[in-house]
């Protein structure tokens, strides 16, 4: 891989869905997990690269925070930087499955030739921010094959070096992306290209016990609206969850991509 594949993963040493598609196309990663779950992965991935990140910093920082996967993947990137990988890939922990979109419909594709084919585009233009995948719910109702300045999400490619990080107790990969367009670097959200993965809470691991227990969501739903004000269309509850509709201000937005020399 032109760019090194990091999977931030918790409590799912069981059923990492994403280390089980790239182990199955034979694509090096890296797994990322917290110190005390470190010998329960190596069990169960025994010949994969696992980072262990030191349980002392992540027992800190939930002291005043609800959840450590902004954390996680700050100190992913930190850790990028520090290898001087220019950009690098976080892929969410259960994604299943790639599929390629035309004209509506959808197929499964392999995982490599997705990858050979985001890696080109990106390697085009010189600011794009992240660049990411849309959920295979809906990129078959998009007609567009790629969107600029939208919020991408689960499956991204990342510059590194740019000083922009995630931030605490918020919906942490909307604010990223809106930090991003804020600095004038562009989304890339791509629709022919889209990732398969369960609904939100039905996998055990993840966010299932922290963010998405009680109000944990509607805590960073809040802290979305206080930091950028007219984000947030309206929060309800579906299934007893909080559930967050977004504005449309993303057409605010109008960098455009700028080819390398």
């Amino acid at each position: 891989m032109e760019y090194p594949i990091y999977i931030p993963s918790k409590g799912r040493y069981n059923n990492c869905f994403s280390a089980n598609l790239l182990i199955n196309e034979k694509i090096n990663f890296n797994l990322v997990v917290q110190e005390k779950e470190y010998e329960n992965y190596k069990k169960s991935f025994p010949n994969i690269n696992i980072i262990s990140i030191p349980q002392k910093e992540i027992d800190e920082y939930l002291l005043s925070n609800l959840w450590a996967l902004p954390f996680t993947r700050t100190w992913i990137k930190k850790y990028s930087e520090s290898k001087n990988e220019k950009s690098h890939w976080q892929l969410d922990d259960n994604i299943s499955g790639l599929r390629q979109v035309n004209k509506g419909k959808s197929k499964k594709c392999s995982t490599i030739f997705a990858f050979n084919h985001l890696n080109k585009f990106y390697n085009k233009y010189n600011n794009i921010g992240i660049m990411g995948l849309r959920h295979s719910a809906f990129a078959s109702f998009q007609p567009k094959p790629i969107q600029i300045n939208q919020q991408v999400y689960s499956f991204v490619l990342i510059k590194n070096f740019n000083n922009i990080y995630w931030r605490d107790n918020t919906i942490e990969d909307t604010d990223y992306s809106l930090q991003i367009l804020s600095s004038n670097y562009c989304t890339v959200l791509f629709n022919i290209f889209c990732f398969q993965k369960p609904s939100t809470s039905t996998l055990t691991g993840g966010n299932t016990d922290s963010v998405y227990k009680g109000d944990g969501r509607l805590i960073c739903a809040r802290k979305l609206q206080r930091d950028w004000p007219g984000i947030v269309k309206k929060i309800t509850r579906k299934r007893g969850m909080p559930r967050i509709l977004l504005n449309n201000i993303w057409s605010k937005y109008t960098t455009k991509l700028k080819n390398n020399e």
